[in-house]
């Protein structure tokens, strides 16, 4: 039997890298999948891919730092398949630069679309999800919320908020049998990633510099974050709650 059978899944930032190998994993497992994201246009493209498989798929158009949008969209899932189980907090956005560097819109933009876009997210899920008996949060955090970086101090200050976060959500939430975890993947090889890399003077010599950095020798795939989210939406992690999971190669080992 599938793992994620009769569950609802919401996963935002679905539309490319960790949230699409997500939408297509959870849906291989058995779950109906609501796909989030600013642009609808590879979100619709994620949905058909899905639905063509015999899966069933919605596409909805949310920015989670539009709390508005936001709420609309959790209930507008409840409504669609009656009720909300798993809820994957995947949006996120990265601005290189120092403390100095770090202009205010930067900086805000960063926190609000990494840390504040989790709360909101969970705040508005969280009574569905209560309301379905208990479910599971997975936040998708980074390494860099556990150890630093050169030039990432938004991205390290809000990836070690959505830590905090995960924590306190957990205690809370314990006694509505509501499970809340952390993923806290190194580089993993998306859009966002090639963005970042392309910005080094030499972006080849910039990717085997990061690969180098890795003992299993490899940047992580998408689907290494989403098989870990599956395991933590599923009943198999039914005892594990409050815990931020580095998924990092051996990283964090040094």
């Amino acid at each position: 039997m599938p793992r994620l059978a009769g569950k609802t899944a919401f996963i935002t930032g679905g539309g490319t890298g960790i949230g699409r190998a997500s939408a297509l994993a959870f849906a291989c497992e058995g779950a109906q999948v609501v796909i989030a994201g600013r642009r609808k246009e590879p979100l619709d493209g994620i949905a058909g891919e899905i639905q063509a498989a015999g899966g069933r798929a919605f596409a909805i158009e949310c920015d989670v730092v539009d709390d508005k949008a936001v709420q609309s969209a959790i209930a507008t899932v409840v409504r669609q398949f009656n009720g909300l189980h798993i809820v994957v907090n995947n949006a996120g956005a990265i601005v290189v630069g120092s403390v100095e560097e770090t202009s205010d819109n930067d900086w805000n933009l960063v926190m609000a679309t990494n840390l504040t876009g989790t709360f909101t997210v969970s705040r508005a899920a969280i009574p569905a999800l209560r309301q379905a008996g208990g479910g599971s949060i997975v936040n998708i955090g980074s390494y860099l919320g556990i150890a630093g970086r050169r030039q990432r101090a938004a991205y390290c200050a809000a990836k070690a908020g959505v830590m905090g976060l995960t924590r306190a959500m957990a205690l809370d939430h314990a006694q509505d049998k509501i499970r809340v975890n952390c993923i806290c993947p190194a580089m993993i090889e998306t859009e966002m990633a090639t963005q970042s890399l392309s910005k080094a003077a030499d972006p080849e010599v910039a990717r085997k510099q990061r690969i180098a950095e890795i003992p299993l020798g490899r940047l992580g795939k998408p689907e290494d974050v989403a098989m870990m989210a599956v395991y933590l939406a599923s009943d198999e992690s039914s005892w594990v709650t409050g815990v931020s999971l580095p998924l990092d190669g051996g990283q964090t080992a040094y």
